[in-house]
């Protein structure tokens, strides 16, 4: 009876075809011994080697007991030089692999640990080339064992085979970070805020399950509503306005509308006892205007009248008179403190008609799109910038001569979804021309899918204190005739100035986590200092703020200003202000496209035409680099003289999809 099974035609085993089956698998004693003796004699050298390779990538057994005695002393916190290896290894295995003298023999053949990694990786690259062997005779005894009925599970043992040697070992890599400033955002710092204010904004995060970022930068917001253009605060050489722009992105349904109305509602208070107690006066005005007007209509109508030139001359004096009396007679605007919907034309007329100070508080992002030019066609904020500095401002209005404004102050608490912060990228000016730089940005993480059904209430006397206070707050400092100055406790300002000397550094380009946001970061420090008077203010309205600015108060707007630090660089990575990030991730994507194992920089170079030169390319390798996608290959040891060779870098497994 014929056999099911294919028989071996021996006839056709050569010796030539049987030679490649008795060679020893693929090996570098010399290598290993190296990595062995460079990590006994430099420990630092171990955690790189170590992120590399196991104890099976050592072709001989001895060598695989040697890195599991170093690994375990290691782990230990123990030394591992040569003495402690061999205490650490049984006696009788220690004979096996040629006792004490041979881990001497292994130090003394390695001049430097400097080529360790090299090394490693070249033990790494030939257990990889045995796993390949091993594979092959695998295979070869899946085909011996094949019938001829039903070949599917010989091909899906195959392709099981073949998929687990084709993926890329993931050994030594760590978990790559995403490409983004930072993958994990803190949580506003309402502690930071006077007990009054911090405890509202807690409560009120709670009530309402949105995320206490929310409350605490409209907190911030509210405080510059009160403050702007009537304090000041004087830094070691220079003065800031205590008016702030934050602006909170949100996506849709997180109860922003509910928020803003609580934190706003002691503004509205304070407009509206504002607008009775200005009521008698603005009567007063318009009935003093109409008078002026009949006034000045009576003198023209006499100077036309005038029968001679002597009574002409009379009667033009008069009606010249009675024109810059119909001038001055100016009837105030409405008390208004702020506004949710304005556009920039609007923004201009509220600061002439409000003495300079005005706000926009709003749960959409209306007002960066008016900017950009919705309604005129080009970008149009300057009244923005202007408005954050503090600085003059002349308007021309409707019907009136120019007016000068000595320093307008524009307060913006905006709330916006991420799709509108992604756009804001879109508009070139936004960035060159420094409003960007201008916004205390805040990217918290949505609650959605996470709230409590049924919260606890707001404490009604948390809520009263706050609603009092702000309302006190916004009442006396509009009271206010002139605008005045904080400053500083002398331990304060040498801490203002150990800041400024901490963060300049910050903006060192390729270094410096602010170097691609310098038009933000060179407004830090002022920013801390505005935040360290409205804390000042809040905690002292009712006992004299006129007193200096503590170091306590100062480091809780330290902190609060580190907390816009973080949230500034990952609003920046996803408006795509750094060049260096977009160019990793297109460096990424390129990696992704093609698969790309290894590679050097002529590679890319050939690939991507956005990159000129190979020096364009740093600073997005670098990224790739630090966040784990790509690391350099160690350079051989160079023997004799010739050109070095460029860095070639292999990429992470996820990156190509091959993660075994």
């Amino acid at each position: 009876m014929a056999s099911a099974r294919h028989p071996v035609d021996s006839d056709q085993d050569t010796p030539a075809d049987l030679a490649d089956f008795v060679r020893p698998r693929p090996h570098n004693i010399d290598a290993e011994q190296h990595v062995l003796g460079a990590v006994m004699i430099s420990p630092p050298a171990l955690p790189e080697v170590r992120s590399l390779l196991d104890g099976s990538d050592f072709y001989r057994p001895a060598h695989q007991q040697i890195w599991a005695a170093i690994t375990s002393l290691a782990d230990r916190g123990a030394p591992f030089e040569p003495v402690a290896v061999a205490a650490a290894i049984e006696p009788r295995e220690l004979a096996k692999i040629g006792g004490a003298p041979y881990l001497h023999t292994l130090i003394s053949q390695v001049p430097s640990a400097t080529n360790a990694t090299y090394y490693a990786q070249l033990v790494r690259r030939l257990a990889y080339a045995r796993r390949v062997t091993a594979t092959g005779t695998r295979l070869m005894q899946i085909g011996y064992s094949a019938t001829g009925d039903v070949d599917h599970d010989m091909r899906s043992a195959v392709a099981d085979e073949l998929s687990a040697l084709a993926a890329m070992d993931a050994q030594g890599w760590p978990s790559p970070a995403p490409l983004s400033a930072t993958p994990e955002l803190p949580t506003f710092p309402v502690w930071a805020f006077p007990d009054w204010l911090g405890e509202y904004a807690a409560r009120l995060a709670e009530v309402t399950q949105t995320p206490a970022d929310l409350a605490g930068c409209l907190a911030l917001a509210v405080l510059g509503v009160a403050a702007g253009g009537k304090v000041w605060v004087q830094g070691p050489a220079w003065a800031e306005p205590t008016n702030l722009f934050t602006l909170v992105v949100l996506p849709p349904g997180n109860r922003k509308s509910e928020v803003y109305k609580h934190m706003t509602a002691p503004i509205r208070a304070a407009e509206a006892t504002l607008i009775e107690q200005a009521k008698p006066g603005i009567a007063e005005a318009v009935i003093a205007r109409r008078v002026a007007e009949a006034h000045a209509e009576k003198a023209e109508k006499a100077a036309a009248n005038a029968v001679d030139a002597t009574q002409q001359a009379a009667a033009l004096d008069d009606a010249t008179t009675a024109r810059l009396a119909l001038d001055e007679a100016t009837v105030p605007a409405e008390p208004c403190l702020f506004s949710d919907d304005a556009t920039v034309e609007r923004l201009t007329s509220h600061l002439a008609e409000q003495g300079g100070r005005f706000a926009i508080l709003s749960p959409e992002g209306e007002i960066f799109s008016i900017a950009a030019g919705r309604y005129s066609g080009a970008p149009n904020f300057a009244i923005l910038k202007s408005g954050h500095a503090g600085e003059e401002m002349r308007t021309d209005r409707v019907g009136r001569s120019s007016e000068r404004i000595p320093a307008a102050t524009v307060t913006l608490g905006i709330c916006t979804q991420p799709g509108v912060l992604t756009r804001l990228g879109e508009t070139p000016q936004f960035l060159e021309q420094g409003l960007l730089g201008r916004l205390l940005y805040s990217v918290p993480k949505s609650l959605l899918g996470y709230r409590e059904p049924n919260p606890a209430p707001m404490p009604q006397e948390i809520q009263d204190t706050y609603r009092a206070n702000v309302t006190a707050l916004v009442l006396s400092m509009h009271m206010l005739p002139e605008s005045e100055t904080v400053r500083f406790t002398p331990d304060a300002e040498r801490a203002i100035i150990a800041l400024l000397a901490e963060t300049e550094p910050r903006f060192r380009p390729g270094i410096g986590d602010l170097a691609h946001m310098t038009d933000w970061g060179g407004k830090y420090v002022g920013a801390v200092l505005r935040i360290a008077a409205l804390l000042h203010i809040a905690k002292h309205f009712r006992d004299g703020w006129d007193r200096p600015i503590t170091l306590a108060t100062f480091q809780n707007a330290h902190q609060i200003g580190e907390y816009f630090t973080v949230h500034a660089q990952a609003a920046y990575d996803a408006i795509g202000a750094d060049p260096a990030v977009n160019d990793a991730r297109t460096l990424l994507d390129w990696i992704e496209r093609t698969g790309t194992t290894q590679f050097g920089a002529r590679d890319v170079l050939s690939s991507l035409r956005r990159f000129k030169k190979v020096a364009d390319l740093d600073p997005a390798l670098r990224i790739l680099e630090s966040h784990g996608w790509i690391r350099r290959v160690p350079t051989p040891p160079k023997n004799g003289r010739g050109r070095k060779a460029g860095p070639v870098y292999e990429t992470h497994p996820d990156a190509t999809g091959t993660t075994r």
